[in-house]
């Protein structure tokens, strides 16, 4: 019950602060969704968001992913699932399998795997290009300059629904500059939508544009490794 209240108390926290940076552009609560990272969380924690009435969850892993959600789903059929880490495309199979979404579609190999599958599945996924706006080496992501062109690409020659950019700034440098330059990135590409702002700047995010944002150890509590 104790764990149960805590989560609850937290959700609404979060919810007050969406609302004020909402509120702070003159932005609809509705334009903005509220993703809980549930990657590495224990499964009481989880357990209890779901029974406070939380459904949109967020996964690194496609395989973590598998063991944790598919025996939720005919227990709560309006779960919505967002691939949030890199694919493989040998997961691209159980990645259309289980989620609804995917933000981290980056490269031609993994797109054509994905519309493959999803053809194969007879399931349509809306998806996001994820976009490296710190050029870094170690991180996943196409390059900028790229973004634009391949967002037509992956429409145009592979048939996904391509809802928007995604991207994951530098841990060390001040993220805003990351967020107004993947906005300007979407409007180029006339896309909607925006997947970007964590735990420690979501509230920037959202000020910059953000409609999805991925939000774990504030919501959760910090995570067991």
């Amino acid at each position: 019950m104790q764990l149960n209240t805590q989560i609850y108390q937290t959700q609404i926290d979060i919810e007050n602060r969406i609302l004020r940076a909402c509120k702070h552009t003159s932005r609809k609560r509705s334009d903005v969704k509220l993703i809980a990272v549930s990657k590495r969380q224990e499964a009481d924690r989880i357990q209890a968001s779901l029974e406070a009435g939380f459904r949109c969850f967020g996964e690194n892993q496609v395989q973590e992913a598998l063991t944790r959600w598919l025996p939720l789903t005919s227990i709560y059929p309006d779960l919505e699932l967002h691939l949030i880490g890199a694919l493989q495309s040998n997961k691209a199979a159980d990645a259309v399998r289980l989620f609804d979404v995917i933000h981290t579609i980056d490269r031609d190999k993994i797109a054509k795997a994905v519309s493959v599958e999803m053809k194969k599945q007879n399931k349509q996924l809306s998806c996001f290009i994820q976009v490296n706006t710190g050029l870094e080496s170690q991180k996943s992501g196409i390059v900028p300059e790229k973004a634009v062109e391949f967002a037509k690409i992956c429409a145009h020659d592979y048939g996904l629904i391509v809802e928007g950019f995604m991207c994951i700034p530098p841990i060390e440098e001040d993220a805003s500059p990351h967020f107004a330059f993947l906005n300007k990135l979407a409007s180029q590409a006339g896309l909607a939508s925006l997947s970007m702002g964590m735990s420690a700047d979501f509230e920037d995010a959202i000020r910059l544009g953000a409609t999805h944002i991925r939000i774990g150890s504030a919501f959760f509590g910090k995570r067991a490794y």
